[in-house]
């Protein structure tokens, strides 16, 4: 394990960046451990947030055995420093519990002690990368509501095309301006995920008078199942495999990214607008 890359940048303010899916299965926390870890070895200062705070397994991916976790903070027990552990490259991880049917929808005071504790860490931030559960629960929408950016990542499947599309629909309606990056995950070539994009881009367009961004691929990669088995990113453990290579090339696009909601963190916004009843809202079909 390397040393934690110092790299401070006075007054930019941490990027906020939620790695999200209308679909579990898809492997999104896999993008978000080794996204993590390549902007580390680009010299930012990265730490992932676990946001599935009832299931949480960012920690397992990576072999680690936290003490503590994001159930103390919120119970205010703790400090999130204090629960953070070292992950490769000098990522930083702010672990969630696992079975904690508690956390599987945060009260007020909750979101309040979360954000106090993520205050407290920004100034020591260049990224903070949020693994959020799947599908669209309260929080997760919170979540999503909140971050400078959304990164949803999505198969071929056509259940995880629509489900992404859902999500979409329901964070514009929140927000038409929010920064919706798409990455497609599993993929054989680049003709494929051209493919699934285009179709969400297509639908965003139409339906939502919106653009997404394209975030580009992952290819399918035997490297990427070994590592998992290992409990490894696979970017530090094969470091030229193919799937390696391109989440190397979505950290240097990210690196380059500038906070939209200027210094400090905020997850929930303090005065949230009126929002249409999720029940309320409709995805029509888009693939």
């Amino acid at each position: 394990m390397m040393a934690r890359p110092s790299n401070p940048r006075p007054g930019r303010g941490p990027v906020t960046l939620a790695v999200t899916s209308g679909k579990g299965g898809v492997g999104k926390t896999n993008v978000v451990v080794n996204l993590a870890v390549a902007l580390a070895r680009l010299r930012n200062r990265v730490a992932i947030l676990d946001a599935d705070f009832g299931l949480g397994n960012v920690d397992v991916l990576l072999g680690l055995t936290p003490n503590e976790h994001l159930g103390h903070v919120l119970a205010g027990q703790k400090a999130i420093p204090e629960i953070m552990v070292d992950g490769p490259f000098g990522v930083r991880i702010i672990p969630a519990s696992s079975g904690l049917r508690d956390l599987t929808a945060l009260t007020p005071r909750q979101w309040q002690r979360l954000n106090a504790g993520l205050a407290d860490i920004a100034d020591q931030l260049d990224f903070l990368i949020i693994d959020t559960g799947a599908g669209i629960s309260n929080n997760v929408t919170e979540v999503l509501f909140g971050t400078d950016r959304v990164l949803l990542v999505t198969s071929l499947e056509p259940t995880a095309v629509v489900d992404a599309y859902a999500l979409i629909k329901i964070l514009t309606v929140n927000n038409p301006q929010k920064s919706i990056g798409v990455l497609v995950n599993g993929t054989h070539d680049e003709a494929e995920a051209e493919l699934v994009f285009n179709q969400l881009s297509v639908a965003a367009a139409r339906f939502l008078d919106r653009k997404l961004d394209s975030y580009g691929s992952v290819v399918h990669d035997p490297a990427l199942r070994s590592a998992v088995l290992l409990q490894r990113a696979v970017v530090d453990h094969a470091p030229e495999a193919p799937s390696s290579r391109c989440f190397r090339s979505l950290a240097s696009r990210i690196s380059g990214l500038a906070p939209l909601g200027g210094p400090g963190l905020r997850l929930v916004p303090k005065d949230r607008p009126s929002r249409v009843p999720l029940a309320n809202m409709e995805a029509p079909q888009c693939a």
